[in-house]
């Protein structure tokens, strides 16, 4: 091996000249949107701009400023000019001295971040200009060397992306394989055995009267007792004496010893609040208080924030028991429509609904998996323009097959188990992928060794 120090101005030549924005826009030319880790040029077809730029001519290598080492390193190949912001830089390179694949690899490796942080002020994290990139000097072997380290990592780099794909599709299956799973929990199919070992169990239908039973009858108390004592009538309580008909969805499938029924039937649906952001007193205090950004199909233990006793009286919060089943409302990206069971007394705030269980009647962690289970349907019963949101409203609409409580807490037991596998499988997946990027970095390692080397003894 016969590797050299070389200066990368020995064979790139910037390619000079910044146009001004105005001047620019009459030019008419595509710009550069980004050059992505694979280095593959992204053209953008509004040319309108307000910040200056360079001019890239065919053939031109260009190189990120900002992703460099990421390998935002790419050969403008259309015929055509195009700009670029001036976060990029373009240059002639002479062929016969370096091979693009060569240095878009080398650029990569870590021997190149070593050589940033020791010839250049900042290091990595600098905005990588002409005037950085030009003076460094790096350990380079002759062209045909280049040409064959090149083809090499080449080829580990498909062979890597093949096994990305399989670990991408493994991630897949697992996430298909989880929804199945509570797909047949919340229909009855994962406990259809358990059904047959316990012909006596109280029919959920039955379970749902005694217990409005039981309802009625602590309201009906609560009222001769008012009308005695000249007191205020005791509101009804919602949910289950509610004489709403909802239209329930038929479901022929539906075991003998479920019922269908909706979720406001199962206890009370409110939304929280938030205290004044701009009253320093309303916060810090020790009541926890749940943003709907914490809601993410989870188990709550704690919370991020905490208000004050001042802040829980002025702004009408309601503290839930723990049990208590949220989800949230509103939200950027996949937040709307997700679930989380509260273990702990907490506060919510105004984007998130709370469903406050009738005790006895539904266990937490099942209605949860109802949730997830029916996470796109919940989003897609979102109204709204730009930021469609859930209500109390459509939440309580939302229909479900409720089993008898000893089943619930069985279809709780089993789904745990099955979760609990694939959560092993999916850390196995991501240990995977860590290992093949970590692999990379150790092929690179040994591919640019000889340049350690050489640096090494001179």
């Amino acid at each position: 091996m016969n590797w050299q120090p070389t200066k990368l101005s020995e064979f790139l030549t910037e390619r000079d000249g910044r146009i001004k924005y105005e001047d620019a826009n009459q030019l008419g030319l595509q710009r550069i949107k980004k050059i992505d880790f694979s280095g593959n040029i992204h053209l953008d077809v509004e040319t309108d701009t307000k910040t200056d730029m360079i001019r890239v001519k065919s053939g031109d290598l260009v190189i990120s400023g900002i992703n460099a080492a990421k390998g935002a390193i790419a050969v403008h190949a259309e015929d055509d000019d195009v700009l670029a912001t001036i976060h990029y830089s373009a240059y002639e390179f002479n062929s016969d001295r370096i091979s693009v694949d060569f240095l878009k690899w080398f650029f990569k490796s870590p021997e190149f971040s070593d050589l940033l942080r020791e010839q250049i002020p900042g290091g990595i994290k600098t905005e990588l200009k002409p005037k950085h990139i030009l003076p460094l000097q790096v350990n380079l072997p002759n062209l045909s060397e280049q040409i064959t380290v090149a083809e090499q990592l080449n080829h580990f780099r498909f062979e890597q992306l093949k096994l990305e794909h399989e670990i991408i599709h493994q991630q897949s299956l697992l996430a298909k394989l989880k929804q199945a799973i509570l797909q047949e929990a919340i229909q009855g199919k994962l406990t259809a055995d358990w059904r047959v070992a316990h012909p006596d169990v109280e029919p959920a239908s039955q379970l749902l009267q005694r217990i409005r039973n039981q309802r009625l009858e602590e309201y009906e108390k609560d009222l001769a007792t008012a009308e005695k004592l000249g007191k205020r009538k005791p509101k009804k309580p919602r949910g289950l004496l509610s004489p709403v008909d909802y239209g329930l969805p038929d479901w022929p499938d539906i075991p003998p010893t479920w019922v269908a029924t909706v979720v406001d039937k199962l206890g009370m649906v409110c939304v929280g609040s938030t205290p004044d952001r701009n009253r320093k007193e309303f916060w810090g205090g020790s009541i926890p208080w749940v943003s709907s950004g914490e809601v993410a199909n989870c188990f709550i233990y704690d919370t991020h924030e905490k208000i004050s006793e001042e802040g829980f009286k002025r702004a009408s919060v309601t503290m839930h028991p723990p049990g208590t089943v949220l989800i949230a409302m509103i939200g950027q990206g996949k937040t709307r429509g997700q679930s989380a069971v509260l273990k702990i007394s907490a506060c919510t705030n105004q984007n998130s609904a709370s469903v406050v269980i009738d005790h006895g009647l539904v266990v937490p962690e099942f209605l949860w998996m109802v949730f997830l289970a029916r996470y796109n349907e919940s989003r897609e019963a979102a109204k709204g323009g730009n930021q469609p949101a859930l209500n109390g409203e459509v939440i309580g609409r939302i229909a479900l097959r409720l089993p008898p409580l000893d089943e619930q807490a069985a279809i709780v037991a089993r789904v745990d188990v099955l979760m609990t596998t694939c959560r092993a499988l999916e850390s196995e997946t991501e240990r995977s992928r860590t290992r093949a990027a970590q692999l990379l970095q150790a092929v690179l390692k040994e591919a640019f060794a000889p340049a350690n080397e050489l640096t090494a003894t001179t």
